[in-house]
């Protein structure tokens, strides 16, 4: 049986969650506790107020993801902007839940679903778009912790994707993965 393009859609939206979540781990595994709270201004947030903010919208959006409002009655948004002083270990496990809440509401989406209306601040969105929502969302957050995360490691800095100056030699081995044998 071909796929549906709502069993395509589910599966894209959980491959693409999941490689920010990679990039996210990669960022936290390689910061030390100080570095993860550095801001370079008192305008700017760390990389632990980042991950605050993600782990409690992620536990918000996709907490009844189907019945209830995303923004719940119980979060406090501000007080994700306040720097707590989590180490690291902490703010990992934040991060972690933010993530399992968002996987579990995956796990449960049948293709129909897709279409069914949610709210978010009383914002009517299909399910489809309130995913399309949140995939802009994190992405744009896990590209401030990469910086944030560049800045502070300087040469000592290990490229996430393709290292500068080896785009070709990657690419001939992609295509090289993808021939028929």
């Amino acid at each position: 049986m071909a796929a549906t393009l709502e069993s395509l859609l589910r599966e894209s939206y959980k491959n693409r969650f999941l490689t920010y979540k990679k990039l996210g781990n990669k960022v936290l595994s390689r910061l030390n506790e100080t570095q993860l709270h550095w801001t370079p201004n008192e305008q700017s947030n760390s990389v632990a107020i980042i991950v605050q903010h993600m782990a409690g919208n992620m536990r918000s959006r996709f907490t009844d993801f189907l019945s209830s409002d995303g923004e719940k009655s119980w979060r406090r948004r501000d007080m994700e902007f306040e720097d707590r002083q989590y180490s690291k270990d902490q703010l990992t496990l934040l991060w972690n839940q933010g993530w399992q809440c968002l996987e579990d509401a995956l796990a449960q989406l049948q293709d129909e679903d897709l279409t069914k209306t949610v709210y978010i601040r009383g914002e009517a969105h299909t399910a489809a778009d309130a995913l399309n929502r949140q995939l802009s969302h994190y992405p744009y957050h896990v590209g401030q912790m990469i910086c944030i995360a560049k800045a502070l490691l300087g040469p000592a800095w290990d490229s996430l994707s393709i290292p500068v100056g080896q785009s070709d030699a990657f690419n001939a081995q992609m295509r090289q993965q993808q021939q028929p044998e």
